[in-house]
C-alpha cells in the first residue's frame, strides 16, 4: 500500500463525491430558472442522497464478489451519464430524477474506502482510512465552493457539464492506477444482498454505529441543504459563491481525519465519539447565537465538520474491524444508514427553514446530534453488558 495509492484514492474519493453537492449552493439558481422553490426545490439535494443510499445498497456489495477495479471504473463512467442529465434538466422533475441517478451512480468513494482498508496492513488501518476519508470529506467540502464560484460566473448547469467531463477523465486514470482485485467472497449477487441482514442482526457494534452515523450525518446535512437558502435570505443577499465558500472554511475541520485515524489505531474505546458529537451539537448552539454574522457562521462550519468527521472516521474503523471478508457489505450498511440519516436531515433541515427559519434549522441539527449522544451512551452500555455475560 503506497502512500501515492492512498493519496490517488483519497483524491478519487473526493471528485467523486463532490458530484452529490454541486447542487446545494446553488439551489436559489436553480429554482428560479426552472419555476420552483420551497419544500419542492428540497427534492433535488434529498433525491441525491436516497439515490447514493440506493447505490450503496444494490452496488456497493459487489465489491465483495467482483473485481473491485471493473466495479469502480464502470460507475466512474456512468456518473458522467447523469451528471449530463442534470446540465440538460428542463424542468424540476427531471432535475430531480437527474439527482437520484447522479446519486446512485456516486457509489465509488465507498467502493475505495473498503479497498483501501483491505489493502492496509491492519496497525495502518486507520491511518489509510482516514486519509482516504480526509479526501473525500475535502472533495465534498469544496464541491460547494467551486459550484458557488462556477454559478455565479459562468451558470449552474455549466458546473455540471464540468464535472461530467472530470468523472471521464477520472475513469481514465483509475483504470490504469489501481491494483487488479479479485473477489473475496464467492457469492452470487442475492446471496450478497441476502447476506446483509445477517450482518445486521449478528453485529450490535455495526447496528450502533450505523444509527450515530445516521443521526449525525442528517445534523450536517440540516445545515448543508439549508445554508445557501439562508445567505440568500440574509439582507446582504449573499450569491451561492459565499455559500461554497465555507465550504473551504470547513476544510480546517476535514484536515483532522488523518489524525482522528491514528488515535483509532490506538484506542479501541468510544471517547473518540462522545468528543466529536460533543463538538457537532456546540457547533448549531454557535450557529443559532452567532448566525447572523459571517465570522460566526464559518466558526460554526468549522466546529461542524470537525465533530462530523472525527465521528465518521471512529465510526468506520470500528465496523471494519468485524470481518475482513465483508468490508465492502459493512460498509454498505453503515453508509446507507449513515446516508439515509443525510437525506432524512436534509428534508427536515428544508422544512423547518420553510417554517422557523434558520433557528428551525439549528433546533433540527442540533436535536439529531443529541439524540446521537443518548444513543451512543445506550448503545455503549448495552454491548458492555452484554459482554461481560459473555465473559
Amino acid at each position: 500500500m503506497k502512500p501515492g495509492l492512498v493519496w490517488l484514492m483519497a483524491v478519487a474519493s473526493g471528485m467523486t463525491a463532490a458530484n452529490l453537492y454541486y447542487n446545494q449552493p446553488l439551489l436559489g439558481d436553480i429554482g428560479r430558472e426552472l419555476g420552483a422553490s420551497g419544500s419542492s426545490l428540497g427534492w433535488v439535494p434529498t433525491m441525491t442522497q436516497v439515490g447514493y443510499a440506493s447505490g450503496m445498497l444494490l452496488i456497493v456489495p459487489l465489491g465483495d464478489s467482483l473485481e473491485r477495479r471493473r466495479v469502480i471504473v464502470t460507475m466512474t463512467s456512468l456518473v458522467s451519464l447523469a451528471l449530463v442529465g442534470a446540465a440538460l434538466a428542463p424542468g424540476l422533475g427531471w432535475m430531480v430524477a437527474a439527482s437520484f441517478a447522479i446519486g446512485i451512480t456516486t457509489c465509488v468513494p465507498q467502493l475505495l474506502v473498503p479497498f483501501a482498508a483491505h489493502l492496509a496492513p491492519a496497525a495502518a488501518r486507520g491511518r489509510v482510512v482516514g486519509t482516504v476519508m480526509s479526501g473525500l470529506l475535502i472533495g465534498i467540502l469544496l464541491s460547494r465552493t467551486a459550484a458557488g464560484f462556477v454559478g455565479t460566473h459562468l451558470g449552474w448547469r455549466e458546473m455540471f457539464w464540468i464535472g461530467a467531463a472530470l468523472m471521464l477523465v477520472l475513469a481514465v486514470v483509475l483504470r490504469v492506477a489501481l491494483p487488479a482485485q479479485p473477489a473475496v467472497a464467492d457469492m452470487s449477487y442475492g446471496a450478497l444482498l441476502h447476506s446483509l441482514g445477517g450482518l445486521v442482526r449478528n453485529e450490535p457494534v455495526l447496528r450502533l454505529h450505523s444509527l450515530i452515523g445516521a443521526l449525525t450525518f442528517g445534523s450536517f446535512g440540516a445545515f448543508w441543504a439549508t445554508l445557501a437558502l439562508y445567505l440568500q435570505n440574509m439582507p446582504e443577499h449573499y450569491s451561492p459563491q459565499v455559500a461554497g465558500l465555507f465550504g473551504a472554511v470547513g476544510v480546517v475541520g476535514a484536515a483532522a481525519a488523518p489524525l482522528v485515524g491514528r488515535y483509532a489505531d490506538v484506542r479501541g474505546d468510544r471517547k473518540i465519539n462522545m468528543l466529536a458529537i460533543s463538538v457537532l451539537l456546540v457547533s448549531f448552539v454557535v450557529l443559532a447565537l452567532l448566525g447572523q454574522w459571517l465570522w460566526g457562521i464559518a466558526l460554526g462550519v468549522i466546529l461542524l465538520d470537525l465533530g462530523a468527521q472525527a465521528n465518521h472516521i471512529s465510526n468506520q474503523t470500528r465496523v471494519f474491524a468485524l470481518r475482513p471478508e465483508a468490508r465492502s457489505r459493512l460498509n454498505t450498511i453503515y453508509m446507507v444508514s449513515y446516508f439515509v440519516g443525510g437525506a432524512t436531515g436534509s428534508w427536515l433541515g428544508t422544512a423547518a427553514w420553510m417554517r422557523f427559519g434558520w433557528a428551525g434549522v439549528c433546533l433540527v441539527g442540533g436535536g439529531m446530534a443529541l439524540a446521537g449522544l443518548i444513543v451512543l451512551g445506550l448503545g455503549s452500555a448495552r454491548i458492555a453488558r452484554a459482554a461481560a455475560r459473555g465473559a
